[in-house]
């Protein structure tokens, strides 16, 4: 019986277990080894580490949580439930047969990005396939950007990327016509604009070089900004009554994640949760925040629990 199982072992997980052994907790951390930003060159806006190749960070974090006695293991978690003691307290399975227990949980095992129906987007996707312009804008920056319309985001995602470059095209593809507002905006910022739907991109020696549209036409750009579709990975938490629930940005449903309350808490007692599996839009140093804060509210829950039952025994 461990104190805490944290599931999903990236900037999230590996800072809340931190918290956690830093306070004599026994931690385990389950990661499944496919992080959302492993395609990725560096994370970035990660003060003082910015560029560090993500599973560089991750791999760091993972011997400082096992230098203070946490472990960590690969494997997939499955299922998830209730034991039935009379304290709080959960069984978590995983793929291949072995199963585990503890007090509370700690989920952080992100989302899983769907990206628009166009042919060689995912192969691309984190490298020059963009989506979000603070974790790959300046490295792009200066570049022929495109920008892949599928919703009414494209236009917001369009003119944060005009910050980066004097080279932009939004290829309205599959979004909305944009209104005579946002006509003129795009105008005024000297944003080129292709009717048209998109094809598929262009690839040459490992780099992608264009956009051809449907008809044959070929419009070059050094890289192509999408919206993804955001889905927590937490299937897994199906069996305790945790259902993702829709976010939003700017009025645009974005994607599906686990609602939580403060520090992380949810509707399950006992079960908490940090980083993109609830806030899809953050980046990595915004859910290593959120895992720390996750990590000290559940040890303040602990210590809570644990004197509870002390003064229990010693009035037994």
């Amino acid at each position: 019986m461990y104190d805490v199982i944290v599931v999903g072992g990236g900037a999230a997980g590996l800072s809340g277990a931190l918290a956690l052994v830093r306070s004599r907790r026994s931690v385990l951390v389950i990661d499944q080894g496919d992080p959302r930003n492993a395609p990725a060159d560096g994370v970035h806006n990660y003060l003082s580490r910015d560029g560090i190749p993500p599973l560089e960070l991750t791999a760091i974090g993972r011997q400082e949580v096992i230098g203070y006695g946490g472990e960590v293991i690969t494997g997939t978690v499955t299922s998830a439930r209730a034991t039935s003691g009379p304290e709080i307290g959960f069984v978590v399975e995983t793929a291949d047969g072995r199963s585990f227990e503890a007090r509370r949980l700690l989920v952080t095992t992100g989302v899983t990005d769907q990206l628009p129906d166009v042919p060689g987007l995912v192969e691309r996707f984190g490298r020059d396939v963009l989506h979000c312009p603070f974790c790959h804008g300046w490295e792009v920056r200066d570049q022929a950007i495109g920008v892949l319309a599928t919703g009414p985001m494209a236009i917001h995602q369009a003119m944060m990327f005009r910050q980066l470059t004097d080279d932009l095209t939004l290829f309205l593809h599959t979004g909305p016509e944009p209104t005579e507002q946002q006509w003129e905006e795009l105008a005024a910022r000297g944003i080129s604009v292709v009717q048209g739907v998109v094809e598929q991109v262009e690839v040459t020696d490992d780099r992608l070089t264009g956009v051809r549209l449907a008809g044959g036409r070929v419009i070059p750009r050094q890289a192509l900004v999408v919206q993804t579709y955001l889905r927590a990975r937490a299937e897994f938490l199906d069996e305790l009554g945790l259902k993702p629930g829709e976010r939003e940005m700017r009025g645009v449903t974005v994607g599906v994640a686990v609602d939580a309350g403060p520090a992380g808490t949810t509707s399950v007692p006992g079960v908490w949760v940090a980083g993109n599996v609830t806030d899809p839009m953050a980046q990595v140093i915004t859910s290593a925040a959120a895992g720390l804060a996750a990590g000290a509210g559940i040890n303040g829950e602990l210590v809570g629990e644990d004197t509870r039952l002390a003064v229990a025994a010693r009035s037994s």
